[in-house]
């Protein structure tokens, strides 16, 4: 058996049926390159037969990001199983979710059907999904209430049709950590196909009483080798287990032979975005991402912590992206100092790009009395577009009470300036049209959406936009203290993206 454990995120669809809590395709595009970066296995980026929305989310995700699989949800019906297959048709690596509930109070109230007809409906969904040439994987819904012999049966019939992946959701988060790890090792021994490594179990646990973490730590110690999660427990009710929990226990328990490809420096900014994006504020004793979960208050811890921090701190606060108050960040700070906190935030700069960001972090260290994780996480992103064929000079904007309008903006193309100017009816609007006197295409503001991700009046903004332009559609990101520049940022990235025949000097 594997020693190494699969993240299966599931952040943009069980995390994302929060009410009030939806994102549109933008922001999970953000999340999605977030995951990315933070080293998950699995994305399970929607639903797509249940909107148009969800079914254009699975598809844009699917072309924004590269290494991990992308996974889509259906249940035992062969249209939802077509409309993920289309949603997938751009993922390079591509999974369809399939599965029905498996208890008895799902067989009798929701389905109103017997064992026998669940088992060979779950057959004939994990077949046709077989033959969309996509990785299958089954959920028994409700698994942590099923009949474990039946439960068997089903995974056993699964596996035979196809499926790869077995996943047994405690759904109502039922179940007790010795009553479901027990579960999974009654899977691991009666199970053909789960002991030779022909298919795995995945747990996908709630946390309806609590348990979330610890069903999902019994289940990998009992066999199971995907955890199905989602960044700050989020998810229906009281949520899902949650992945930063889960890395960490196994980052700091050397004595479990287990392996994950988590970047859990990582961790806080994603923890971050999703909050923001999600107005999900994270609870302040929240375990790894919670803003008291480093933080020393009695005298006794803190002079404990003073003397070594291991009397009190389990988890080195670095680990998970947190800042460390030993180097502040200010427009006096250097090179050296930069490239450290870089470091520690996982990123690796060097040369030219190294002094490309350095540049941006003291034009905005001019304006900021100190920069955050989040700045500078923000400014190694951007790289400020050096090779890109548009790119933001200048940009000068009047407005205000009693005053029309005006931007003047200034374009680097193809190592070429050009100027141009503009009134309008908000400064956005002056600037945008003051661009479109340079780049000369038929484009279209379609969505735009704002966030901030710093605290204060001197806050950083970043600005998520999405243009239209010759039937396509394109996403773009933009970041600075002033939110008129991050906006036209955003919209030159989308126009640096065009398709070969839109974009660059042959646009004006």
């Amino acid at each position: 058996m594997s020693d190494r454990i699969i993240f299966f995120d599931t952040t943009l669809r069980d995390g994302e049926q929060v009410p009030g809590c939806q994102l549109n395709t933008i922001e999970k595009i953000e999340v999605a390159r977030q995951l990315e970066q933070l080293g998950v296995d699995v994305i399970e980026a929607g639903f797509p037969v249940s909107s148009p929305g969800d079914f254009n989310s699975v598809v844009e995700i699917s072309k924004a990001v590269s290494n991990p699989i992308i996974c889509a949800l259906t249940r035992a019906v062969e249209a939802d199983i077509d409309a993920a297959a289309d949603a997938l048709q751009y993922a390079k690596l591509k999974r369809i979710h399939t599965g029905i509930g498996t208890s008895d109070e799902h067989i009798r109230y929701k389905f109103n059907s017997t064992r026998e007809e669940i088992l060979e409906r779950a057959v004939a969904a994990v077949k046709y999904a077989a033959s969309k040439r996509c990785e299958v994987e089954f959920y028994a819904e409700d698994a942590g209430r099923t009949d474990n012999e039946y439960l068997a049966r089903v995974a056993e019939a699964a596996i035979k049709a196809g499926a790869t992946i077995i996943n047994i959701p405690d759904t109502t988060g039922y179940c007790l950590p010795d009553e479901f790890g027990a579960k999974i090792k009654y899977l691991m021994e009666h199970v053909d196909g789960l002991a030779n490594g022909k298919a795995i179990l995945s747990t996908h646990c709630h946390n309806d009483l609590g348990m979330a973490t610890a069903n999902t730590m019994s289940g990998i110690l009992n066999g199971a080798r995907q955890v199905e999660v989602t960044i700050n427990g989020v998810g229906e009710r009281a949520g899902n287990t949650s992945l930063e929990e889960v890395a960490m226990i196994l980052k700091c328990h050397h004595d479990l032979p287990l392996e994950c490809g988590i970047n859990t420096r990582r961790i806080t900014a994603a923890s971050r975005l999703v909050s923001s994006l999600m107005s999900m504020p994270v609870q302040f004793n929240k375990a790894i991402v919670g803003r008291n979960a480093f933080a020393h208050s009695s005298g006794i811890h803190q002079d404990g912590v003073l003397k070594n921090t291991s009397t009190y701190e389990i988890i080195n606060p670095e680990d998970v992206g947190l800042e460390q108050g030993d180097i502040v960040l200010t427009a006096r700070s250097g090179r050296a100092a930069l490239k450290h906190r870089l470091t520690e935030l996982g990123v690796e700069l060097k040369g030219d790009k190294l002094d490309r960001v350095y540049e941006q972090f003291l034009k905005l260290a001019d304006k900021k009395r100190e920069l955050t994780n989040d700045d500078i996480l923000m400014l190694a992103g951007a790289d400020m577009a050096i090779n890109k064929k548009v790119r933001l000079e200048s940009l000068q904007v009047l407005a205000g009470k009693g005053v029309n309008p005006y931007a003047k903006i200034r374009l680097m193309v193809d190592k070429e300036s050009f100027e141009a100017e503009s009134a309008g009816n908000g400064p956005l609007d002056a600037s945008i049209k003051a661009l479109k006197k340079i780049i000369k295409r038929d484009m279209i503001l379609k969505e735009m959406t704002i966030q901030a991700i710093s605290k204060g009046s001197d806050d950083v903004g970043k600005v998520h936009m999405q243009v239209e332009t010759g039937g396509h559609l394109y996403y773009g990101f933009g970041s600075d203290t002033d939110i008129v520049t991050a906006s036209i940022e955003a919209y030159i990235d989308c126009i640096n993206k065009f398709r070969p025949e839109t974009d660059g000097k042959d646009a004006i």
